[in-house]
């Protein structure tokens, strides 16, 4: 078998409360065995290669465990949730939605049409994979990944069928449905988390804000720059003529005109490799035009938010509503539209060091179930990295108590978590281009 340093008798006992959930024995043995695949060395994390590595005689039992309908995962995706949020969950997290396009050849696999892939910046055959990152500093932890079903395969049952797509799941539903209901999942599973992040392929959806809204949250969502807003103080007032309902005392405007002459101001969110990463923001208080619909197709204003604005250094100028409160500044604005980056790293990490994209099944319940082993592979290596982190802070902290009283202490106000990467124990894919910073709260 694959030897994994840190990969042992700790990977056991981490995916013990996994275990307890799976019920038969053979499932508690073919699970394990396949986390050491995906996590040992190899560029394909398919069956083949993985079972051959192993010192498997064939891939028929992998197989057999990865794509049999018999089962249940769903106990699984629960653990996991529970997982991530005793690793990154709390009142300071994320939770990032988004997606992420898996490259596929054929017509075959469950899901796959022509749509955009963002891997490739184009429209091609692919899967589109919606996606729920949960995340504190840039310590992210993937959390649900639901596949998109494109309207060719819902307007073709047999074709669903025979992929093994469930009867729940044949019916038309947005991409921002799918994450709303993969949040309730989240949420009943217990994860805890402060603000929700997206980007504008959901945010511009009143519906996806709506339903955000309703269910008690704050967010923080991009919006394409022609989205209709209105003024903070817009009025409701009676209607000239013989329309009986209030209208608006204003028209509405579009966001970047809002924004347009306003004075945009240079704010940093992090430290990057190449030192801080800036652009310039500004935000306004506006309601959103996406209440009910009134003359000449316009909308009536909804909720009141903040409109920001931010003008990166090569041009190009990005918009955003956010439910944050009335009186929370503009660099706070800015570092919570800016923490969505954590999610395309740990996309990045799981196609590239973990094979979510490596499945060559067709069915829909080898996909996902291939998607949650790897999501448990990467909580995993999270859980090394922030071991290492809490052992490392624990050294550091003894030599100080031990060491002479001239040791400088960090200036007042100064921030308190590390700057350079904290590694944990490293496999033969050793995961290096996770996101470097460890925030204390993890001490």
């Amino acid at each position: 078998m694959t030897s994994i340093p840190g990969g042992g008798a700790d990977l056991d006992h981490w995916l013990a409360p996994f275990l307890e959930v799976m019920g038969r024995k053979t499932r508690r043995t073919w699970a394990p065995l396949y986390l050491r695949g995906l996590l040992g060395p190899g560029e394909r994390k398919s069956l083949q290669p993985m079972a051959a590595r192993l010192g498997l005689g064939s891939h028929d039992q992998l197989q057999h465990f990865i794509a049999s309908p018999a089962w249940d995962d769903a106990p699984l995706w629960s653990v996991l949730a529970q997982q991530a949020d005793r690793l990154v969950g709390g009142p300071a997290a994320w939770l990032v939605i988004d997606d992420t396009a898996l490259p596929k050849k054929g017509a075959m696999s469950v899901g796959v049409a022509p749509q955009y892939c963002g891997q490739l910046g184009k429209k091609a055959n692919c899967q589109s994979l919606v996606s729920l990152t949960l995340a504190q500093g840039e310590v992210p932890v993937p959390v649900g990944l639901r596949l998109f079903l494109p309207e060719e395969w819902i307007g073709d049952p047999s074709r669903c069928a025979q992929a093994g797509v469930p009867e729940a799941a044949m019916v038309p539903q947005a991409k921002g449905e799918i994450a709303l209901d993969e949040l309730d999942r989240l949420r009943a599973a217990g994860v805890r988390f402060g603000t929700v992040l997206a980007d504008a392929g959901y945010g511009a959806s009143a519906a996806f804000r709506q339903g955000l809204e309703a269910r008690g949250l704050r967010w923080a969502v991009g919006i394409p720059r022609n989205q209709k807003v209105y003024s903070a103080a817009v009025q409701l007032v009676p209607p000239a003529g013989r329309a009986r309902k209030p209208v608006p005392d204003e028209q509405p405007v579009e966001a970047e005109k809002v924004l347009g002459d306003l004075s945009w101001r240079r704010i940093a969110w992090r430290q990057g490799t190449k030192g801080a990463l800036a652009a310039r923001f500004v935000a306004a208080r506006i309601r959103v035009g996406d209440g009910a619909v009134w003359g000449n197709n316009r909308h009536l204003p909804g909720d009141e938010a903040w409109l920001v604005g931010e003008w990166r250094s090569g041009g190009e100028r990005k918009y955003y509503l956010s439910n944050l409160p009335a009186d929370t500044p503009l660099r706070l604005l800015a570092s919570a539209i800016k923490a969505r980056w954590v999610c395309e790293q740990a996309h990045q990490q799981l196609k590239q060091e973990l094979g979510l994209g490596h499945f060559e099944g067709r069915s829909w319940t080898g996909l996902h179930r291939h998607a949650l082993m790897t999501c448990i592979a990467f909580a995993y290596l999270q859980h090394l990295r922030l071991a290492a982190h809490r052992r490392t802070r624990r050294g550091k902290n003894a030599a100080s108590d031990a060491g002479p009283a001239t040791l400088a202490e960090p200036a007042r106000g100064a921030p308190r978590h590390p700057r350079s990467l904290v590694q944990p124990h490293h496999h033969a894919n050793s995961m290096s281009a996770l996101p470097t910073q460890v925030p204390d709260t993890f001490a």
